[in-house]
């Protein structure tokens, strides 16, 4: 069976790409223009449940998205890829690692979930888990990890696409999975070329966070801070972005 993806460019870089919990490939459309098609080629994967696979019937799982990348790359022919994760894809990315650790020649995260779990408690806990089935919920959350900064257009499109984009029972059983599983002993102390952006006003996944599980796990991490920016550099500096995401996967 075909996996449906996007793709951009035909060159010799491969570079697969998961999005966050509230996307879908098509969240990284504004970045499209400014990447290289001659240099890489990028394949920006939909999770079951999401996207163009909204109807797909699936576990919702982080396991589940690295076995459908990794049969995405075969497909593609590709043996060996970069991997891109945002948010929720940035702890699936690391699955795929654990997976297929030969395959991968970078590891980008952009403001990543760690592998180790990500514990929600009190009035947190109730917004994520009230985001499945309560378009409000969502819109608070984005509006809370961009920094309270964005005007009501853009969180009122982000919310409506994010509903319109995705499976209740998908958005409630990822969330499940990417807050509590913990594969970090897997992946710590990988030498793998690591990249690790976070946004200047994220209040959620920040550089203190990071220095205390991403460049804890992977020796070789390098930690960015975009100013200006939130929890999504792909809307907020797409240009910036995608320069210093392609300056790094180029080294």
């Amino acid at each position: 069976m075909t996996i449906s993806h996007r793709s951009i460019g035909t060159g010799e870089h491969k570079v697969l790409v998961l999005h966050d919990w509230f996307g879908t490939s098509a969240s990284w459309s504004q970045l499209l223009d400014h990447l290289d098609p001659s240099e890489f080629g990028y394949a920006f994967l939909d999770y079951r449940g999401y996207g163009d696979r909204r109807d797909v019937q699936g576990q919702f799982t982080l396991a589940e998205i690295a076995g459908d990348a990794l049969a995405l790359a075969d497909e593609l022919g590709w043996d060996t890829f970069s991997l891109v994760g945002h948010s929720m894809g940035g702890k699936a990315a690391q699955r795929v690692l654990v997976e297929a650790p030969r395959r991968v020649r970078k590891l980008v995260g952009v403001a990543p979930v760690p592998a180790s779990p990500y514990p929600l408690e009190g009035d947190a806990h109730d917004l994520f888990h009230g985001a499945a089935q309560n378009p409000a919920n969502r819109r608070a959350i984005i509006d809370m990890i961009t920094g309270n900064r964005a005007c009501d257009r853009w969180l009122d499109a982000m919310t409506d696409r994010s509903v319109a984009g995705s499976r209740p029972e998908a958005v409630a059983a990822y969330l499940t999975d990417w807050t509590t599983q913990d594969f970090a002993a897997k992946i710590t102390g990988s030498t793998l070329p690591v990249k690790v952006f976070v946004g200047q006003h994220d209040v959620a996944i920040n550089a203190e966070a990071m220095r205390t599980t991403w460049l804890a796990h992977y020796p070789q991490a390098e930690l960015e801070v975009l100013a200006n920016s939130g929890h999504y550099p792909m809307y907020e500096l797409p240009v910036a972005f995608a320069t210093a995401l392609e300056a790094f996967l180029r080294a």
